[in-house]
């Protein structure tokens, strides 16, 4: 009862005083999160996590399949199911608190974890993609996780804030499964896995470059929170040591931090080339009697980017074309970015009706005539070639009586050029057939001899030449 009342009297006067707080110090008791983590069982709960074996591995694998299938399928169910039971985020978290303790081992260990979780993964994606027969015209979830944008560095990055934030905190709620649903460290890893699969290395490039962007942000929201909570650094007997330590451990804050930096700004720098592009798209979408019924952006990190715009209807005049840059320049961009495509589109014939006519049936008649004498020569060349084909089995039949030692025979017909007439003549050029012959057992050169007259008869051609393959 007596520490009922104590409380009480604490409550009611924390009460009070908080009551008599100017705004800015009420904010500031509001947003204090002094009394509510724990560092300790924060860093044990990170390391614990780093170590990627046993039953980690098989739930990445089991969880980058189930993903996959999402992506194959366009399920966001499916891909979110599988976000929740992925281990990804234990090894980037644990990058990020090595740097911010000082900690050169742990951020080894963390790092090697790193790179086999992420090797397993594309392993995993790309087997799944490389068996799986459902093949989607339009796999719009596998083609948004290629295509990095300013909102994935913000998610990442915040959400790296919310993890490290939800992992101190005394009271753990569910802020890190939505966490790492919405950092999506898992569908990028399963679009690199289809980009090999397929062999469309757009995607496995576009799809690294995105993971890379969140795992980088994850470990860089780590690092900073560990600093602003002073988390205890590690401490070396040995100056020199401890020296060395923290001069590698800045060089890879170093590292971190300036890729992170250009990664921001070029996904700025391309999103707003993007918003721009549009603009233009909706305020020129039809000219004269022309539209543009589709556009594609291309982004390059050393040349400006490019938009090519595929335009139907009539073919656009010089004047259009004009306009177009122009109002490109109005946009802040130049003309060697605008590109126009303009196979869909017709110039306006101003002859007759009965001309027109005529011009067709022309037109196909010629191309009737020619497509004839095409498939006239086409018959011609196969008739040729059908004739030099030689009855390879028949002959070695044929052999075989006479040569029991006789494994395999190959007959190729190839052309032989004479370097010394060559120089002194010119081209000289003789047709020859090769005869390539594998025995159990060798034979003399008289019964080579005798093998190459009798191909040179039952081929006939002028002569054969024998090369033996000893078995």
């Amino acid at each position: 009862m007596a520490q009922y009342q104590k409380k009480c009297i604490f409550t009611s006067g924390t009460a009070t005083q908080f009551k008599h707080m100017g705004l800015f110090d009420k904010i500031k008791e509001i947003a204090r999160i002094t009394d509510h983590i724990n560092i300790g069982a924060a860093q044990s709960h990170i390391v614990s996590n780093i170590d990627f074996r046993g039953p980690n591995i098989w739930i990445l694998a089991f969880a980058i399949i189930i993903a996959s299938v999402g992506l194959n399928v366009n399920s966001i169910p499916v891909i979110i199911g599988a976000m929740l039971i992925s281990p990804l985020m234990g090894p980037i978290m644990g990058v990020g608190l090595a740097l911010g303790i000082n900690d050169t081992t742990l951020l080894k260990k963390a790092l090697t974890n790193l790179v086999i979780m992420t090797s397993i993964s594309i392993l995993a994606s790309t087997l799944f993609f490389l068996i799986s027969p459902l093949s989607l015209e339009e796999p719009t979830e596998l083609l948004a996780r290629t295509n990095p944008t300013i909102y994935d560095v913000f998610i990442a990055l915040f959400g790296g804030f919310a993890v490290i934030m939800e992992v101190c905190r005394k009271e753990r709620g569910t802020v890190i499964a939505g966490a790492a649903i919405a950092t999506a460290l898992m569908p990028p890893l399963c679009t690199a896995g289809y980009g090999l699969a397929h062999g469309t290395f757009s995607y496995f490039i576009g799809a690294c470059y995105l993971y890379f962007i969140n795992s980088v942000f994850i470990a860089l929201a780590t690092f900073l929170t560990v600093r602003t909570l002073n988390f205890p650094l590690v401490k070396f007997s040995d100056p020199d040591k401890q020296k060395k330590v923290n001069r590698s451990i800045t060089a890879f804050t170093i590292i971190l931090i300036l890729p992170s930096i250009y990664s921001a700004f070029m996904v700025v720098k391309e999103n707003n080339f993007n918003q721009t592009a549009k603009h233009f798209i909706e305020e020129n979408r039809n000219i004269g009697n022309s539209y543009i019924y589709n556009y594609k952006i291309k982004h390059n990190a050393h040349k400006p980017s490019q938009i090519t715009i595929s335009i139907a209807g009539e073919a656009l005049s010089e004047e259009d074309i004009a306009t177009l840059h122009n109002r490109l320049e109005q946009h802040g961009m130049q003309e060697g970015q605008l590109i126009i495509n303009q196979s869909g589109t017709f110039v306006p014939d101003k002859r007759s009706e009965q001309e027109i006519l005529k011009g067709i049936f022309e037109q196909n008649e010629q191309e009737i005539q020619r497509r004839e004498t095409l498939i006239a020569q086409m018959e011609s060349q196969l008739k040729a070639f059908n004739s030099k084909k030689f009855p390879t089995c028949q002959v070695a039949r044929e052999l075989v009586a006479q040569y029991p030692q006789l494994l395999s025979i190959t007959l190729a017909r190839g052309e032989m050029v004479d370097i010394l007439l060559m120089e002194s003549k010119g081209e000289s050029v003789t047709e020859e057939v090769v005869a390539v012959i594998r025995l159990s057992s060798p034979i003399t050169d008289e019964e080579k001899e005798k093998m190459g007259k009798w191909l040179a008869i039952r081929l006939e051609v002028p002569n054969v030449k024998i090369m033996v393959e000893q078995q």
